[in-house]
């Protein structure tokens, strides 16, 4: 009886096996869907999220005083869509704390800087996500580390077409943050993620905060800083 050389055999398949791991072409798997805010969202060019189920990662920067970003998404009527905001830990980045509101009809009629821009058109409210105190987590599909500020499902009414702006009113005015929407995971996103990522994970260099407004605009944040204490 021949022998039968099962160890050559097997050892055989896994040479094999890992050549063709070594020779296929490795691409990054995000479980999200991350894009970079370029050029600026503004009230007057929205970026626009195609489906605010889908976990979705919004790269952008409030880079001046005034700097207020919007972003815009279609939704159906009784939707739990999840938004938050998380700040990447680089330099001067702790003390960053963004705040989100989601506008749109149906929403709770709160109060909203007038700064912020509606569609006068449509009777919009509003629900307000003020950042919490920073909680730090590590994210392995970027593989870089994060402070979390918000995170909330909001449900909303109507089966219609909703604004998130964020601005700051924090103390320090300018930074870099990612804001959430969605949690099912569908790999997809910025084919250039990786690349640009290095870039944006930049420390700002100027980073004006609230002693450097104008007066009047000085007594208003320290006012709604003593009313929301």
């Amino acid at each position: 009886m021949k022998p039968v050389y099962h160890s050559s055999i097997n050892q055989y398949v896994l040479f094999l096996t890992i050549v063709v791991l070594l020779l296929t072409p490795i691409r990054p798997a995000y479980a999200h869907q991350p894009f970079f805010e370029n050029p600026d969202s503004t009230q007057t060019n929205p970026l626009s999220i195609a489906d605010p189920t889908i976990s979705t990662a919004l790269y952008a920067t409030i880079d001046s005083l005034t700097d207020i970003d919007y972003y815009i998404f279609d939704a159906i009527q009784g939707s739990d869509i999840l938004v938050g905001i998380t700040i990447p830990q680089i330099e001067g980045q702790l003390n960053f704390a963004p705040t989100v509101a989601v506008i749109g009809p149906g929403l709770p009629a709160n109060i909203i800087p007038a700064v912020i821009t509606t569609d006068s058109e449509r009777p919009n409210g509003s629900l307000i996500l003020t950042p919490a105190e920073p909680e730090p987590f590590f994210e392995p599909f970027s593989r870089t580390s994060y402070w979390r500020r918000q995170r909330e499902y909001v449900t909303l009414p109507k089966s219609s077409q909703y604004t998130i702006a964020v601005w700051s009113e924090s103390d320090i005015r300018t930074g870099k943050y990612v804001l959430v929407v969605g949690d099912r995971e569908i790999p997809g996103g910025d084919p250039d993620f990786s690349a640009k990522l290095k870039a944006y994970l930049t420390p700002i260099q100027d980073q004006p905060n609230a002693k450097n407004l104008p007066v009047w605009e000085r007594l208003v944040f320290w006012l709604r800083k003593i009313l929301s204490n």
